[in-house]
């Protein structure tokens, strides 16, 4: 179940407007807040700061026009696509 992005929001954001995609979209956002929290080792919300937030639409979008591409480079997020959104909340380890 997403925690800080709702499945209109982004749809919205992907300017999907019929539900035939609800569960690819939902799975998607899962992904997505599964690995910004990770990154950050922060628990998501609602109330989560606005660019985790981004973070988690940004990867929603790149995941869903590249679906289908598993095999192609294009598929993974470059690491730069979300980083400057998530450095601000990494915790910093010696």
């Amino acid at each position: 179940m997403p925690l800080s992005t709702t499945l209109a929001e982004a749809k919205g954001f992907l300017r999907v407007a019929d539900a035939a995609e609800d569960a690819l979209v939902g799975l998607l956002i899962d992904a997505a807040e599964a690995r910004v929290a990770a990154a950050v080792g922060l628990a998501l919300s609602p109330a989560s700061p606005a660019p985790l937030r981004l973070a988690v639409l940004t990867l929603v979008a790149h995941a869903y026009e590249h679906r289908g591409q598993s095999s192609e480079p294009s598929a993974e997020p470059p690491p730069g696509l979300v980083e400057p959104w998530l450095a601000p909340y990494r915790t910093a380890r010696l």
